[in-house]
């Protein structure tokens, strides 16, 4: 039903206020007196009772509207002719489409049964049976895959010699044409041997992680009814495993000493809230690596609080820095990490950066047929964006943020307003919206090294992002979802003790740290 005029007067001695209002009327109707008076040289006492009588008139002609505007719609509904069936059936589906209460109620799928029963598993005493079973099984796939490797390094080593030996014999009986062909045959042979091998592990852990499903599940059957367990007896895992042959890419380095300092903040003006804050330099691949270096037939105990808060509202984040290349060599060491034991939970690392590639190339497509903002040339992603991959077998972490990052942050004039800076607000922003309460992040916006980090550059970058995410905590208490408890800043592993000291000076400088109550 369209708007309509309605007109207003008002009489004061010989002067007629007079007006016409358009109902329904959205205007402020102190605003709309006021101009009456002006305009018709009105004296000012008159206002209120001009307002008041203002008032009455809206609102009488706007029940009026509102009479006429249902009473249309009745008469129309009572001479209207169209089915009733199919208004109901529209708003049948209107009502199921909207309101939870009279959804389809559809059946849980086999992850969600999978994620309930492992749940409930975990937090009972099966827990320690079940971390056996596990580190059974990756103590079979961690074999498997340093023979693997041992077996294409020795091939490597056999190809190298023949090489060599067919280059000094280049001007005696060997051609280049001869070197080429080998040259082929022996890319031929090492992908063969590679994906001969890749497919036998993938095997044994996809039937891994099939049979860990069934004996879980049957598992949970019985606990129910017998308050029994059964025991974890697996035709994949060998008895008696064979002893573990580290390479000497395997080898872990001889741990430097660990620089790490805890504070706890409190940040807000009224409803202040509590968060512990730590700064430490290490290899951030230690929050993700299972320690394999010794032949202990017992779980470690740093997947017990990965397995614990894994389906819970407590979950741990790290931010990786990557560059454009989803699953680049940038990310090769953590990608080897998580290969090195099975996932039961979430896809494979491989397959999970495969379906992120895909979805990337997919959408960047699509933009650069709506605008001209991005390079024509680029696919790939650009500074600031980051993707999420789950983890159930790493040690300290259920979700990583591959960020990506540029050459741009090894300079010293970076600012809050910098692609990366601003992508670390929507990592926190994330991570409070999906139940992740410990997030570690790299303080210098870079985990490795470099020439250019001097004593001032480090100070100058750490005052930076402590002020910005100090900024996005504040913010973060407005974003609603779960509290960040536990924040970690991460410096370079070697970082000398003297920029350390200064950094960790500084925190308390930004942030407003709790002081301890001394009682005499």
């Amino acid at each position: 039903m369209s708007d309509y005029l309605c007109k207003f007067e008002y009489v004061h001695d010989d002067k007629i206020l007079e007006a016409e209002i358009k109902i329904p009327f959205e205007g402020s109707v102190e605003e709309l007196a006021h101009v009456l008076i002006l305009k018709n040289n009105a004296p000012i006492f008159i206002e209120k009772d001009v307002i008041e009588r203002l008032s009455q008139f809206i609102n009488e002609s706007s029940i009026l509207y509102h009479n006429n505007y249902t009473t249309k719609l009745a008469e129309k509904a009572r001479s209207d002719s169209a089915n009733i069936d199919e208004i109901t059936k529209e708003w049948e589906k209107l009502m199921k489409e909207e309101m939870a209460e009279y959804g389809e109620k559809r059946c849980a799928s086999d992850e969600e049964l999978f994620a309930t029963a492992y749940h409930k598993m975990v937090h009972s005493p099966a827990l320690e049976t079940m971390l056996q079973l596990e580190h059974m099984y990756s103590k079979t796939v961690r074999s498997k895959t340093e023979e693997k490797n041992r077996c294409i390094q020795e091939l490597s080593e056999k190809q190298s010699e023949e090489m060599n030996k067919a280059v000094d014999r280049l001007e005696q009986d060997m051609t280049e044409s001869k070197i080429n062909e080998l040259v082929a045959r022996h890319y031929e042979d090492h992908s063969l041997l590679k994906v001969r091998l890749t497919s036998e592990l993938d095997t044994i852990k996809e039937a891994q992680r099939r049979e860990y499903r069934e004996w879980l599940m049957q598992m949970l059957e019985q606990n129910q009814a017998t308050n029994s367990l059964p025991t974890p007896n697996s035709p994949l895992t060998p008895h008696s495993p064979q002893p573990t042959i580290y390479t000497s890419s395997g080898n872990r380095e001889i741990s430097k000493p660990v620089l790490e300092e805890s504070f706890t903040i409190h940040l807000g003006s009224q409803l202040k809230q509590m968060h512990n804050i730590r700064i430490i330099s290490a290899n951030v691949m230690e929050l993700c690596a299972v320690e394999d270096n010794d032949q202990s037939s017992e779980p470690k105990p740093q997947l017990l609080q990965t397995a614990l808060a894994l389906y819970s509202n407590d979950l741990s984040g790290l931010v990786l820095m990557t560059d454009n290349k989803v699953g680049s060599r940038l990310t090769q060491d953590f990608q080897e990490i998580c290969q090195r034991t099975n996932e039961f939970h979430f896809p494979h690392v491989d397959d999970q950066l495969d379906k992120i590639s895909a979805t990337a190339h997919q959408y960047l497509k699509s933009q650069l047929k709506e605008t001209t903002s991005r390079n024509t040339n680029s696919e790939l992603l650009q500074a600031g964006d980051f993707y999420i991959t789950r983890h159930s077998n790493l040690a300290q972490v259920h979700v990583v943020f591959h960020m990506v990052s540029d050459d741009s942050l090894r300079g010293s004039d970076i600012n809050s307003r910098h692609p990366v800076v601003l992508g670390l607000r929507n990592i926190l922003k994330t991570a409070c919206s999906n139940d992740i309460t410990s997030l570690t992040i790299p303080l210098l916006l870079q985990y490795d090294m470099t020439e250019e980090m001097t004593i001032s550059w480090c100070e100058k970058r750490a005052e930076l992002v402590f002020k910005c995410v100090k900024g996005f905590m504040i913010e973060m208490a407005s974003w609603g979802g779960s509290d960040l408890k536990n924040l970690q800043f991460m410096l370079p592993q070697g970082i000398s003790s003297r920029v350390f000291q200064s950094l960790t000076e500084m925190l308390p400088r930004i942030f407003k740290v709790s002081n301890p109550k001394i009682l005499k």
